[in-house]
């Protein structure tokens, strides 16, 4: 389908900037990767190209017309959308004013801000020198956790749901944000029953834009080969008590070898033959 007339079903085609920014971004995910791998199909990228459009230019967008049209669940386009936008590289800019404003809770920006600076300041002294320079703070996962953990400490009831789709990131991530800003700012937040350190925090590795199999122990990574997993520990406590059993029936069968398995003989079946056959007669 056209993104016209996406756009015509939208209320949009009235406003051809809109409609030519919605058309290049289109162009632009068709050349770098096939939407199709993050299941995301052709109507569906022509409306998130024209909410992202939208959204760059300023323009009001309905957006449960736009899930409406897709023909998706509002959650999966909204996963979609942050797929996509990820993809093509184009980032959400968040104003911690604005997204008070938004919200209605004007009263915390000079909070969040003071948390985002701690936070910040302590994730970096929990990090290896190496690994410092790696940690990205500009992503707008960041405000959104802040203002959504100072809210929350206030009392202030902030959608959270709504505020992870404003921010473009996923639940999964947002929850990894909060998480590792509560362990490190207990004291701006204060949430959590108990502090833990800075660098017991496993969540700060997972904020590094670099791969989990090239950190490295002695940098204050984790490996994925870790023996102290649950998983395997339990598996080798199964081990142990297989090789325990096995040991005690092999110690026994050596003591006592008249009590070993015990030979299978097999029985011979005989038919007795029947020495007087019988004629039948047919009557003709």
């Amino acid at each position: 389908m056209d993104i016209s007339n996406i756009a015509r079903k939208l209320d949009l085609s009235d406003n051809n900037f809109v409609v030519r920014k919605a058309a290049e971004i289109r162009r632009l995910c068709d050349a770098q990767f096939d939407s199709s791998i993050i299941g995301v199909g052709e109507i569906c990228k022509a409306v998130i190209c024209l909410e992202i459009a939208a959204s760059r230019l300023q323009v009001i967008f309905d957006r449960q017309a736009a899930v409406k049209l897709s023909g998706m669940s509002e959650k999966a386009y909204t996963r979609s959308f942050n797929s996509l936008q990820n993809v093509i590289g184009f980032k959400i800019k968040l104003n911690i004013k604005e997204l008070a404003i938004q919200f209605g809770c004007v009263r915390i920006i000079k909070s969040v801000q003071n948390i985002l600076s701690s936070y910040k300041e302590r994730f970096l002294a929990s990090l290896p020198a190496s690994r410092r320079a790696n940690a990205d703070f500009t992503r707008p996962v960041f405000t959104a956790a802040a203002f959504y953990l100072c809210a929350k400490k206030q009392k202030l009831k902030v959608d959270k749901l709504r505020l992870i789709e404003v921010c473009g990131t996923s639940e999964s991530e947002f929850s990894c944000v909060s998480t590792s800003m509560t362990d490190l700012c207990f004291d701006c937040v204060g949430v959590s029953k108990e502090k833990k350190d800075a660098k017991d925090v496993k969540g700060n590795r997972e904020l590094l834009d670099v791969l989990p199999g090239k950190r490295r122990l002695e940098d204050g990574g984790y490996s994925s080969d870790d023996e102290s997993s649950c998983y395997k520990r339990h598996k080798k406590m199964e081990e142990a008590k297989y090789e325990d059993w096995k040991s005690t029936v092999v110690d026994s069968i050596k003591k006592n070898p008249e009590k070993g398995a015990k030979k299978v003989i097999q029985t011979s079946l005989s038919f007795s033959k029947k020495d007087d056959t019988k004629e039948l007669q047919v009557d003709s």
